[in-house]
């Protein structure tokens, strides 16, 4: 491990830049997703065609981001984080002229260069930050990822119904050219540096094999769960990521070191990161559609676009809310009570969907249930990564966090989207079987994430202190 001298920058102001890049990206992760029905309409697209929009952001970031935050871990955290702004402006830039539907899909295969915005955050933090700062720093980061998501959902109604469908990209290219300008001006590269290069043999390998698993998943509502392309898809990416895991534990310089990724307190954290997952983005699919079922059907409320993401307001606040105390608890208490109560915040968030959903209040309340457990388990989780792992490792092994997050939502989010399509009336309605069974699969994932919360290691204050802050990269520079 090599070192630099960085330049010191204030952290507030530093925290504030890498904040702003990571909500821009959080935000096109979900802001299309209400929109996509006027975008089909608008460019002339088939429905397989509009979900690319989605799917494309998906696989492109889901593969990007283990393989920024190697490359940051080796050639600076900083300069990476620049390379993602740029490519995350190219894209929102293009998807926001687009007026083909090609144009458009490929512009969000650009945009997902940005999912390396937040492992590179991470280590920058770690590195540069005084040690009092870094758990609740690297909470709040973490808990944007599921803010972002959730404000994104809230404001495509009023975007689409104000002004036209282009200003879901020009809104967020604001904020992301202001972050780069943030990150240029404020942002100290960071002192750590891995030695080694990428394995770009086990980066395709990696990259096809998520790729492929993320692409059966992502059509599964057009191809079924039990189609031979589907499971032929799931197959053969399996097998191409077993293939990837054997040459990482073989090869000199390993894009994601296999055995940091055995580390008890790492494969339990991405467990729970991966069925939390699975639980918020069933609340992105399952709430917005449920209170838009009309009236008519008996249990539906008839909201707007715009109504149904107030629905998801109560969790987007206290998402934020809980995300940014993860410092005072982390002190208090470790990181791992606050994942373990997170779980079980959500798990009683659908819970409470599952049986109280006839009462707009309770739909508020599991809303807002759900906030608090996103918040505390999503910003503990980083700190767990953080702290299990070595400083030159931080990038890939967040990165993976992210992936695990990434993976879990899109299984989470297609079985609900699956079971209210396979349930529907005559008139093309759906049924509140299909709705329930959503809530059920979600109660089950988030039973698994408290379970699997309670495997993951005490960590000691002791073991907490020994997280590598600026004062001690000025003295090991």
């Amino acid at each position: 491990m090599t070192s630099i001298a960085p330049e010191r920058s204030h952290p507030n102001v530093t925290l504030a830049t890498l904040a702003l890049a990571g909500l821009a990206f959080a935000l096109l992760q979900s802001l299309v997703s209400p929109a996509l029905p006027t975008i089909q309409h608008d460019l002339g697209a088939s429905a397989s065609g509009a979900t690319w929009i989605l799917t494309a952001y998906l696989l492109s970031a889901g593969v990007a981001t283990p393989i920024l935050g190697r490359l940051g871990d080796i050639h600076g955290k900083r300069r990476i984080i620049i390379v993602a702004l740029v490519g995350l402006a190219a894209g929102t830039f293009l998807a926001a002229i687009a007026q083909t539907i090609g144009l458009l899909i490929a512009a969000r295969v650009i945009q997902g260069i940005g999912g390396g915005i937040f492992p590179l955050a991470f280590g920058i933090i770690r590195d540069e930050f005084p040690r009092e700062k870094v758990a609740g720093s690297i909470g709040l980061m973490s808990a944007l990822l599921g803010l972002g998501a959730g404000v994104g959902i809230v404001l495509a109604g009023v975007i689409v119904e104000h002004l036209d469908y282009h200003w879901l990209f020009w809104l967020p290219l604001i904020g992301i050219l202001v972050a780069l300008a943030g990150v240029v001006r404020f942002v100290p590269e960071s002192p750590y540096r891995a030695p080694g290069r990428v394995d770009w043999l086990s980066a395709a390998l990696m990259a096809v094999g998520l790729s492929a698993i993320l692409l059966a998943v992502s059509e599964t509502t057009t191809w079924g769960w039990g189609s031979a392309k589907t499971l032929g898809l799931l197959a053969a990416g399996l097998a191409v990521c077993a293939v990837w895991v054997l040459a990482e534990l073989h090869t000199e310089h390993p894009l994601v070191d296999m055995r940091v990724m055995a580390i008890r307190g790492v494969w339990t954290t991405n467990l729970v990161a991966a069925l939390l997952g699975a639980g918020m983005f069933c609340s992105f699919v399952l709430v917005p559609q449920f209170t838009e079922t009309p009236k008519a059907t008996g249990f539906g409320y008839g909201a707007s676009v715009i109504g149904a993401g107030l629905f998801l307001l109560p969790s987007a606040v206290l998402m934020l809310v809980f995300g940014s105390v993860a410092g005072a608890l982390e002190r208090r208490v470790g990181s791992k009570p606050p994942v373990v109560a997170g779980a079980a915040f959500a798990l009683a968030s659908f819970v409470v969907l599952l049986a109280g959903h006839d009462t707009k209040a309770l739909v508020y309340v599991a809303c807002g249930l759900l906030g608090i457990g996103v918040g505390l388990a999503f910003a503990a989780m980083a700190n767990l990564i953080v702290g299990a792992v070595s400083p030159e490792q931080t990038g890939v092994a967040t990165g993976m966090n992210t992936v695990a997050r990434s993976l879990g939502g899109a299984f989470g989010g297609q079985i609900a989207a699956t079971f209210i399509a396979d349930s529907v009336t005559p008139r093309g309605l759906p049924t509140i079987e299909g709705f329930d069974h959503g809530f059920m699969v979600a109660i089950i994932a988030l039973a698994l994430a408290v379970l699997a919360a309670l495997l993951i290691p005490t960590t000691s204050r002791r073991r907490r202190d020994r997280i590598p802050s600026h004062d001690a990269a000025l003295q090991a520079a």
